[in-house]
């Protein structure tokens, strides 16, 4: 399902390192892995990898295996448990380092509901998405000169040089209820040069509960002189870190690719091995 600006509103002002990686496997968890996890047909992510890959893990439990590989089964179930948010993310390229977050599991209110179809209304998610897309804009601040701190802030104001939403649009992948948290995420679609005015966004939205994206946003964001009325390119330093930040996140996805294909290599091995005891 899908939801575009036009239902809601125009043209929207927003009021708008080092990032650390998953945590690594232990040393006795890092196998020989060539073959990617599996995806849906589309060649997409399935979306439901994590609860799929623990309930494979949980069913090994019940294998004529020894009681140290055992322990091995429930060690990578404690990975998945702590490393899920980071690892459904960093395969899409999203950086879900805590310092990244745009909104870090917000408690999803009983008014958030539209109790009609008894889940969360889908205005709730664009509103999850401005808050997220405000305070990743801000955060960027952080890897950028302390000097300009007031400058990344003053984006989200007429001051001078801001962000203006030009468009959203909102893909439903299930609905959310009370009680939740979500956690939002952010990511550059492609990467910004010295003369861009505009730039794109990819937003994210995770259920805590069923630790599978709710939603995604698709965000065009124009950047505005307000004083000189017209649009305007984003300041060099301002390039820099969302330069910086696309790398990133370009990194981030083989890196959490490669620690899930080692969790599928494990649960063969353990497969593989069973009854062999």
């Amino acid at each position: 399902m899908r939801i575009t600006a036009s239902r809601f509103s125009s043209h929207v002002a927003t009021h708008m390192t080092r990032p650390s990686s998953v945590r690594p496997l232990s040393t006795t968890a890092r196998l020989r892995a060539s073959t990617p996890p599996p995806a849906s047909e589309n060649g997409a992510i399935n979306s439901r990898w994590l609860s799929d890959l623990q309930n494979t893990l949980k069913k090994s439990l019940a294998l004529k295996i020894a009681p140290s590989k055992a322990e091995e089964v429930k060690e990578r179930l404690a990975y998945l448990d702590e490393n899920w948010l980071q690892l459904s993310a960093g395969r899409e390229g999203y950086l879900a380092d805590e310092e990244r977050r745009g909104v870090d599991r917000h408690a999803v209110q009983w008014g958030d509901m539209d109790m009609m179809v008894r889940h969360v209304n889908n205005v709730i998610y664009n509103r999850f998405a401005e808050s997220g897309r405000v305070n990743w804009t801000r955060k960027l601040s952080r890897f950028s000169d302390p000097k300009y701190e007031q400058e990344w802030y003053d984006l989200m104001t007429p001051k001078g040089v801001g962000l203006i939403l030009a468009s959203i649009r909102t893909d439903f992948k299930f609905p959310m209820t009370f009680p939740d948290r979500v956690t939002v995420l952010h990511k550059l679609v492609t990467k910004p040069d010295y003369s861009s005015d505009r730039f794109y966004l990819e937003a994210v939205m995770y259920s805590e509960q069923h630790r599978r994206v709710a939603a995604k946003c698709f965000e065009d964001i124009v950047v505005y002189d307000y004083k000189a009325a017209k649009k305007a390119p984003l300041k060099p330093f301002m390039v820099d870190v969302m330069r910086n930040t696309f790398e990133l996140q370009e990194q981030r996805k083989p890196e959490a690719e490669k620690k899930v294909a080692e969790l599928h290599a494990f649960v063969k091995e353990v497969e593989d091995g069973a009854g062999a005891v």
